[in-house]
């Protein structure tokens, strides 16, 4: 007869203690992790190679040359990882789960008694992980290594040189040109460079100052500039003479192409300078708009990524078991055009009637994630 063993008095039965990632959450993240790494790295390494054939017809111009294009390339890996891991993790969170589904095997961990609550929290710790990675990376590396690549790309035009703290130099024969800001607007199909802080110093043939002007905003349109507030000062043989001049048109064949590659992009600025170009545009009344669009979409970065990826889980629970590849490509691909295209046409609502942008961008996940509940609860019973 088998003698049951007593336990002490006042002792009790500890359950083993739950641990946390679990074998299963593992198990999933591998199969994601893998899934987005691929698409990552075809959806980067495509856009690499289309953005180098682009820059190959810039060789031989100025001192530009194949290593310059080489570097210049490389060093917008950074910001190309960023823009395009949101499509990725959507991709690839599909293709992992999909395949999963497909073989059974997410039917294997319910029967278990994982919840789907508990399935998808898992694909969502592991993307929100990549996620903060990214963020880093478009706080840091990303505009240090843009910062370089455009001074690369100022060999092309030798009589052009961007300087950090004094903003855009540039000669035009005997006149150089200095810009503390610019940047590229566009208004339907109408599209200009626009400068703005402009100073023209102007020299003779024996390198003496002839005058100094003070512009405040330059356009670049067809046949030239369109300078606006001019005040120009003219230095004579024995005076100094001022004018005014409301508006009046520069005759340049200074390449506007290169001067923009040069300016300064919203996108291209952390998010504390992104904010100090905020403050200083609207205490000088200044439109800020273009600066606004691109802080509130860093801050609203992780927020669309998690709530893609939220939006395509449930379809992994279903229609996905008997799909193959190209049925999850199809819906990924559809799922985030979608919600950029919503988000996009949200945002430029809100900058042409002057809403606010956090509303902007804030609606559509709420939207997408208010659907992705929906769908999750239908495919639950």
């Amino acid at each position: 007869m088998a003698v049951r063993p007593r336990w002490p008095r006042g002792a009790r039965m500890v359950a083993p203690m739950k641990r946390w990632p679990r074998l299963h959450d593992l198990y999933i993240a591998r199969a994601v992790i893998t899934s987005i790494l691929m698409v990552w790295v075809v959806l980067v390494g495509l856009d690499v190679v289309l953005a180098f054939a682009g820059k190959v017809g810039d060789i031989g111009k100025g001192a530009y040359t194949v290593n310059h294009a080489i570097a210049d390339t490389g060093l917008s890996v950074p910001w190309r990882t960023y823009n395009l891991f949101p499509t990725a993790a959507v991709i690839g969170v599909l293709l992992g789960l999909g395949q999963l589904a497909a073989s059974s095997e997410l039917t294997a961990l319910r029967a278990l008694g994982i919840s789907r609550r508990r399935l998808g929290a898992s694909v969502i710790f592991l993307v929100a992980l990549l996620t903060v990675v990214m963020v880093v990376n478009g706080e840091t590396l990303a505009p240090w290594g843009d910062e370089r690549s455009d001074a690369l790309r100022a060999a092309r035009n030798p009589d052009a040189v961007v300087s950090k703290y004094s903003g855009l130099w540039a000669r035009e024969g005997d006149i150089f040109i200095n810009a503390r800001s610019g940047e590229q607007r566009q208004r339907g199909s109408d599209r200009w460079l626009e400068l703005r802080g402009v100073r023209l110093f102007q020299f003779d043939a024996d390198g003496r100052l002839q005058s100094i002007a003070n512009v405040e905003q330059a356009e670049h349109r067809p046949g030239g500039w369109l300078l606006r507030g001019v005040e120009r000062t003219r230095f004579e043989a024995k005076s100094v003479r001022r004018e005014h001049v409301p508006e009046e048109r520069w005759d340049s064949r200074l390449d506007e192409s290169t001067l923009a590659s040069n300016v300064t992009k919203p996108d291209y600025l952390s998010s504390r300078e992104l904010a100090s170009s905020i403050d200083y545009r609207k205490r000088n009344n200044l439109e800020s708009a273009d600066f606004e669009t691109v802080y509130w979409g860093r801050w609203f970065y992780p927020v669309n990524v998690l709530t893609l990826c939220l939006a395509v889980i449930p379809f992994a629970f279903g229609s996905l078991r008997s799909g193959g590849y190209g049925k999850r490509l199809f819906i990924g691909i559809v799922f985030a055009l979608g919600f950029y295209l919503l988000q996009r046409v949200s945002v430029q609502v809100a900058g042409v009637f002057h809403l606010d942008f956090r509303v902007a961008y804030a609606m559509p996940p709420i939207i997408m994630l208010a659907v992705s509940f929906l769908m999750f609860r239908r495919r639950s019973r």
